[in-house]
């Protein structure tokens, strides 16, 4: 779903020229799949490619590309770092990223944190292309199963089912890297914070859930279809 941003800097939108972009994703086959497809069907020029966070920030704050398609897992500094660290900077570059799960808090956590579009990796090839397109021009995509109006607006505390609704965005993301398998020096490296802050998180995580180990927050993964 489309949601618009603005008319967008005209600079970004000259007539013929094909906007620049930079894919970042582990699985070389993916990215070069990816490039494949948005230089043949879309109007994206593909720049570079990579396959971490790291890597994916040097290129946004010395290359600039128009655009940057970012795969949620990206190891060595996550995603929404990335994100941060390039509004920071000052670069131009728009981003989207690009996940193999999609639910609520991830993409509402994504898109506030300044992305300009979170693509489900199960969506069609039309869906990317549309997402790129509207991120290009100034606006946002969202995904069709998120209403756009609840990323916005104000957080008001409310009653859920949904105990993942009551982790911060932090939380959130050392959950997400909890659960696929990494440690607490590792998950301090990619969040750029120590690791007695990670502890300090994933205490206040397991809390709220009312799970006491990692086996229990993978196990509570697989159930919600988050992790395989």
């Amino acid at each position: 779903m489309a949601v618009t941003g603005g008319s967008g800097d005209p600079s970004r939108q000259a007539e013929g020229r094909k906007a620049t972009l930079l894919i970042a994703d582990e699985m070389a086959l993916v990215r070069e799949g990816i490039a494949c497809l948005c230089e043949t069907k879309g109007h994206y020029h593909v720049v570079a490619q990579c396959s971490d966070g790291e890597q994916a920030f040097a290129i946004i704050e010395k290359a600039k590309p128009d655009l940057a398609l970012l795969d949620y897992g990206i190891s060595r500094t996550f995603v929404l770092e990335v994100i941060r660290k390039a509004r920071l900077c000052g670069a131009p570059t728009r981003i989207v990223v690009m996940a193999a799960r999609a639910d609520r808090k991830t993409v509402i956590d994504t898109l506030r944190s300044g992305a300009h579009g979170f693509v489900p990796k199960a969506s069609v090839a039309r869906d990317l292309l549309e997402a790129l397109d509207q991120a290009h021009n100034g606006g946002v995509w969202v995904p069709r199963q998120v209403a756009a109006e609840s990323i916005w607006k104000p957080d008001r505390r409310r009653q859920s089912d949904d105990p993942l609704e009551g982790l911060s965005r932090r939380e959130h993301q050392v959950f997400f890297l909890l659960v696929e398998g990494l440690r607490a020096k590792e998950i301090a490296n990619r969040l750029e914070i120590s690791a007695k802050t990670v502890d300090t998180y994933r205490a206040s995580l397991m809390r709220k859930l009312n799970i006491h180990d990692v086996a229990g927050l993978v196990k509570f993964a697989v159930q919600r279809k988050l992790t395989s």
